[in-house]
């Protein structure tokens, strides 16, 4: 296993790191390991997704929203 380290790292910034890996029970490194496999994953699917071809359903997205909150709504009454 590779090693990382991260110089230069603002204080509130260790602070926010440090009290989330007091709360989750674990150490800082797997905090900050678990965040950047977050960024990355979600930095993976949004290259995945800017490659797919766009798909024309015939309307926009908030008409179809608008759409299902009001049957849901109704279903709710």
């Amino acid at each position: 296993m590779t090693n990382l380290h991260v110089k230069n790292v603002p204080e509130a910034l260790y602070e926010r790191l440090r009290r989330h890996a007091r709360k989750r029970d674990c150490s800082m490194s797997t905090v900050v390991l678990d965040a950047i496999e977050r960024e990355l994953t979600w930095w993976e699917w949004h290259e995945r997704l800017a490659i797919q071809p766009e798909t024309d359903i015939g309307t926009d997205a908030a008409t179809h929203l608008a759409e299902a909150r009001s049957e849901r709504a109704k279903e709710l009454e």
